[in-house]
């Protein structure tokens, strides 16, 4: 039988209350590396967090008390459980909580459109279970509109059995805002997880909330207040969905200009890192980005194509976005066009070369794999019929996700020079290049890892 929401939960202030004594119930969706870190802040501030995934392995893992992050210590789930936290795949227990936070993927699919699967899934098993009163909050990147489209029009959908609606505000913005909560709050607020990022704390980055209505507004303000120090309230769900495409577009499109002018500034015999250094002094009007072997993470290698396809709907090319999204794209083939280059000027075929690939994840010192360049360069290089293998302390295996198939396992860094190259894709701090580059034949660096070392064996690109 549906639980009802508790009498002293049925007006906003009520809410507010609850949420000021801890007594409020919190369940987050996804427990990923967004997802884990928010239910881990939520708990430190003595909420009983419910966490939701459908991956019993990792339910399992969080329930006997483990990680299955790197950065996030067994520790700290093991704290978290003493302020209750629990991990569950039981949607149906989104009926005793108070918010509930969707923090799942939004990948794109082969042809560069959103694959909105993770979060109707998540909504169509939530809608069953939720009452009035409840606060439903979207976190996941995607393209504006999707808060009202997807998630506020399920719930209705659903509830219309149930006679549980989305909560939307009828009254002008100059009248005085109705406190009953006679149905779901429903707002976005955009994660901005930076993992491996230890300058900092994740209570310190302000958070962007715009909720459906007022009420929902305000109350997603106090619920984030209660664990951030800054809050931001925009006046739609689809400003805040348009917001964190703008931060990560803004990288997209600075660092596809200095991965381009890197390739220039080869052929020109100009050393692009140089020149990034040099300019930086200026303290004004400008920003350093660094180019690489491509982008990764899930943000900005997916948010230009959020947007582009997005703007189809109302007939508008985002013509240089998706040229930025395309060079960084590129930036794989580019490795592979140096790793041939390199080769060919030691007198050997990329076709039956053993190569050693330096880091798998998709930035240095995390554990983390999501469309991270390496993926694409080691499929290419096997391709072109080269020995692959791979090191990266942060993986001693790699099996098979949305799109790899490696299964294997994290080669030793011993007896370098039996491969004919060594690839640095992920300049993991863990890893002394002064000794990879003496011990090896050949050495192509992606990443400026060897600036500063001297050696005819390494070719930058």
């Amino acid at each position: 039988m549906r639980k009802a929401v508790a009498p002293e939960a049925a007006t906003l202030d009520a809410w507010k209350d609850r949420i000021a004594n801890r007594e409020a119930k919190v369940g987050i969706v996804g427990l990923g590396y967004v997802g884990l870190p928010l239910a881990l802040l939520f708990s430190e501030e003595r909420f009983a967090v419910t966490g939701f995934d459908v991956d019993s392995l990792k339910v399992d893992f969080l329930n006997k008390g483990k990680s299955y992050i790197h950065r996030i210590e067994a520790e700290s789930i093991q704290a978290a459980q003493k302020n209750g936290f629990v991990a569950t795949a039981d949607f149906s227990e989104a009926r005793y909580l108070d918010a509930i936070l969707i923090c799942v993927p939004t990948p794109i699919d082969d042809h560069s459109a959103p694959d909105m699967s993770y979060v109707v899934n998540t909504i169509e098993a939530l809608a069953p279970h939720l009452h009035a009163g409840q606060l439903v909050v979207l976190e996941s990147t995607t393209y504006p509109g999707t808060t009202e489209e997807i998630i506020a029009a399920t719930i209705d959908r659903i509830g219309e059995e149930t006679d549980v609606q989305v909560l939307r505000d009828r009254h002008s913005q100059e009248a005085e805002m109705p406190q009953e909560l006679d149905g779901v709050m429903v707002a976005f607020s955009p994660e901005r997880e930076d993992p491996g990022n230890t300058d900092v704390e994740r209570h310190d980055i302000p958070k962007v909330i715009g909720g459906i209505d007022r009420r929902a507004s305000e109350a997603a303000e106090v619920l984030y207040a209660s664990i951030f120090r800054r809050t931001v309230r925009v006046s739609t769900p689809a400003t805040a969905e348009m917001t964190k495409l703008l931060e990560n577009i803004y990288r997209c499109v600075n660092i596809a200009m200095v991965n381009e002018l890197k390739q220039l500034c080869m052929r020109m015999g100009i050393d692009i890192w140089e020149v990034i250094d040099a300019a930086a002094t200026k303290p004004f009007g400008f920003q350093a980005f660094y180019p690489g072997p491509g982008i990764g993470g899930h943000c900005i290698p997916v948010d230009p194509f959020y947007l582009s396809w997005k703007a189809k709907e109302y007939h508008f090319s985002t013509r240089f976005i998706e040229l930025a999204g395309e060079v960084n794209r590129s930036m794989p083939e580019h490795v592979i066009r140096s790793v041939v280059n390199a080769l060919n000027d030691q007198g050997k075929s990329i076709k039956g070369a053993k190569v050693l690939m330096l880091g798998l994840a998709y930035k240095k010192d995390i554990d983390d794999l999501r469309e991270s360049p390496s993926l694409p360069i080691y499929e290419m290089l096997e391709k072109k019929g080269a020995e692959v293998r791979y090191n990266d302390p942060y993986f001693p295996r790699v099996g098979s996700g949305r799109k790899y198939w490696l299964n294997t396992e994290s080669a030793p860094l011993e007896n370098l020079d039996q491969y004919d190259c060594v690839v640095i894709v992920t300049d993991h701090s863990a890893y002394d290049f002064e000794k990879i580059v003496a011990e090896s034949r050949l050495v192509v660096d992606t990443r400026n890892a060897t600036r500063g070392i001297r050696s005819p064996k390494i070719y930058h690109c």
